[in-house]
C-alpha cells in the first residue's frame, strides 16, 4: 500500500447570454478544470469545450460544474478528452477501505434556452470510486440534453471493476409558468416546479453480474431529453420508432422508452463506440424534433467516425424535419 496524493477541489462557473441570434459565455475555473476556447456553430449555439488537465480523477477529488443559461440561450457543453477516474480501495494506508471521487453539476436554464451536455467516455479503473450529481432546473420552454457513456474497468488490458463502485443521480425539475424566481432572475426554490426526471443507479459487486444489472458487459450508456414543450402522443411515438430503429447493425443491448415530455434510452454492452453512435443517431433525431440544424461531432472529439453514415435518408437533411414540436 501507499499513501494517496492531496486530492483536488476545483469548480467552473459559467453563464451564457444570447444577443442577435448568437450564445456567448463568461466565467471562470479553477484548477485543474480549464475552460477551452468556445466555438460559435452556424445557428448560433456555443461549442463550449473544459478540459480536466490532471490526466484524471483519484480518490477524494472533487469537482462542480455550475452553468446557467439566460433566456434563449443555445450551448453545448463537452469535454476534450474522456476522464479517466483511477482506483482506490485497498491501495492507501490512510483510507484501505478506498475514497470517492465525486463530481457534481448544477445546470440552470431559463426561458426557452437548450442546453446539450455530451462528455466523452468516462473511465472507472478497477477498484475505483465515483459518484455523480447531476441537477437540472428548466423555466417553462427550456429544454435538456444530456448523454453519458461509462466503462466499468480498463477491459482491453483484461481489468474488471473489481471492488470499484460507480454512482449517479440524475434530478431534472421544471418550473411551472409564473413560478417565484424565474421572471426576477433569481432562479428557483428547493421543492418548488414539479419533477420531470429522478434517475439513480448504482453499480459495484454482484450488479455487475446479474441480470437486471450489467449481466457482465462493461460499457453503460444514458441519455435522457427534456423536450421545452410537450409533444403530441403520435408525434414522441413517431420519435421512439425512429430512435429504435437507429440501433440497427450496432452491437449491444439498447432500449428506448417516452418521458412525460420527452425521452430515456440505455445503453447496456461491450462497445463504447457502438453506445456513442447510438447515442449520436438520437441526437439527430432529436435536432429534427425540434426543427433545429443537424448536429455535428464537436471539434475537440478525436473519433475519426461517421455514426450517421448509412442512415442519412431517415434524417431530415433538406431542413423540413419529420417531427414538430407543437406551439
Amino acid at each position: 500500500m501507499q499513501d494517496t496524493p492531496e486530492p483536488w477541489r476545483a469548480g467552473a462557473e459559467l453563464r451564457f447570454q444570447c444577443s442577435d441570434g448568437r450564445t456567448r459565455h463568461q466565467g471562470g475555473a479553477t484548477a485543474p478544470l480549464k475552460i477551452q476556447r468556445a466555438f460559435e456553430r452556424a445557428d448560433g449555439r456555443c461549442e463550449l469545450p473544459i478540459l480536466h488537465t490532471a490526466g484524471g480523477l483519484v480518490g477524494g477529488d472533487q469537482l462542480l460544474l455550475r452553468a446557467e443559461l439566460e433566456p434563449g440561450s443555445r450551448v453545448l457543453l463537452t469535454s476534450v478528452a474522456a476522464q479517466k477516474v483511477y482506483g482506490t480501495v485497498g491501495r492507501s494506508r490512510r483510507s484501505p477501505q478506498g475514497a470517492w471521487a465525486c463530481v457534481q453539476l448544477d445546470f440552470k436554464l431559463e426561458a426557452n434556452a437548450d442546453l446539450e451536455w455530451l462528455p466523452q467516455e468516462l473511465v472507472l479503473y478497477g477498484d475505483g470510486l465515483y459518484e455523480q450529481q447531476v441537477r437540472v432546473s428548466l423555466a417553462p420552454g427550456a429544454g435538456w440534453l444530456g448523454a453519458e457513456v461509462v466503462r466499468l474497468g480498463r477491459t482491453a488490458a483484461g481489468e474488471s471493476l473489481g471492488a470499484g463502485r460507480w454512482r449517479s443521480l440524475l434530478e431534472i425539475r421544471r418550473q411551472e409558468t409564473g413560478a417565484a424566481g424565474w421572471e426576477t432572475g433569481g432562479g428557483w426554490e428547493p421543492g418548488s416546479g414539479r419533477w420531470e426526471l429522478v434517475d439513480r443507479l448504482e453499480l459495484g459487486g454482484d450488479a455487475l453480474l446479474e441480470p437486471h444489472g450489467m449481466a457482465g458487459q462493461p460499457v453503460l450508456g444514458s441519455l435522457v431529453w427534456v423536450a421545452p414543450r410537450a409533444l403530441a402522443g403520435a408525434e414522441l411515438a413517431a420519435l421512439i420508432e425512429a430512435c429504435r430503429a437507429d440501433r440497427l447493425g450496432l452491437e449491444g443491448r439498447m432500449a428506448c422508452g417516452a418521458l412525460e415530455q420527452g425521452l430515456v434510452a440505455r445503453y447496456r454492452g461491450g462497445s463504447s463506440t457502438a453506445a456513442r453512435f447510438w447515442f449520436t443517431r438520437l441526437w439527430a433525431r432529436i435536432r429534427a424534433a425540434q426543427g433545429l440544424a443537424p448536429p455535428q461531432l464537436p471539434r475537440v472529439w478525436p473519433f475519426q467516425e461517421a455514426p450517421l453514415a448509412g442512415i442519412e435518408a431517415g434524417f431530415p437533411m433538406n431542413g423540413r424535419p419529420q417531427l414538430a414540436l407543437p406551439d
